[in-house]
């Protein structure tokens, strides 16, 4: 059984007289232990598909299943919070540190709502820090860290619930190509040496070397899967899309 399973989702927003559909009639099965690229433009559904699979969001209607919890059909504020707490790490463009709190205390966020006791969050916390190279910087607070370093705690708070699923939405968006690349080879080691499923979206085509699949979403519909044996055609099919966009 896939670790995540989508089914004629959809997702519409009304406004008024506003009526915006952000994701149409998606399926997608996604394995346990894949690293997987959802690519598109702005604007295609990327960050609305990672919402609903990451139960932040609700689809208008369909079935998403991910380890055998039919996420769509949690209705309470409880069970979405639990479902998120012990199944799924997030990471966002904006790396969302308290400013306040320092490196430790922003991983050991999720755990507290667990309710684990001060010693076993912090010792968890460490690990995880320890994970992405940061344990020095444990007592170190956001404004004296480099993005990247925060980009790095923000995946230690993803990771420190050792969840099954880390959802990444363009994570490298606001660091340099330095950054970016030490970040993508953090998830590359998480994936292959904790076997944790990663599903990033990004419109960066030059990080599907880090995945093991592509799902491209244009207009909130699954217009292509690729593997890396198409890459290529990914790529010109892009490229020939935004020069068209331009162009207009």
């Amino acid at each position: 059984m896939p670790l995540i399973e989508l089914r004629g989702v959809w997702k519409i927003y009304d406004s008024g007289s506003m009526r915006v559909v952000a994701l149409r009639d998606v399926d997608i099965d996604v394995e346990e232990g894949e690293f997987v690229a959802v690519v598109g433009p702005s604007g295609s559904g990327k960050s609305t598909l990672l919402h609903i699979i990451g139960g932040l969001d609700r689809p208008t209607r369909g079935i998403v299943r991910v380890a055998g919890i039919e996420v769509s059909s949690l209705r309470s504020d409880t069970e979405l919070c639990k479902y998120r707490n012990e199944l799924v790490g997030f990471v966002f463009q904006m790396f969302y540190l308290i400013p306040r709190l320092t490196a430790l205390e922003n991983v050991e966020l999720p755990l507290i709502a667990r309710g684990l006791d001060p010693r076993e969050r912090r010792t968890k916390a460490l690990e995880a820090l320890r994970l992405v190279g940061l344990e020095h910087r444990a007592h170190h607070r956001p404004a004296e860290m480099s993005g990247g370093e925060q980009q790095r705690v923000a995946i230690a708070r993803a990771i420190v619930t050792e969840p099954k699923l880390i959802l990444a939405d363009e994570p490298t968006g606001n660091l340099d190509s330095a950054n970016a690349r030490a970040v993508m080879d953090l998830f590359e080691k998480l994936n292959k040496a904790l076997g944790v499923t990663i599903l990033l979206a990004t419109h960066n085509l030059e990080l599907l070397s880090y995945c093991d699949r592509a799902i491209r979403l244009v207009d909130g519909k699954v217009a292509g899967i690729y593997d890396r044996e198409r890459y290529d055609e990914l790529i010109a099919l892009s490229s020939k899309r935004l020069r068209e966009h331009d162009s207009t």
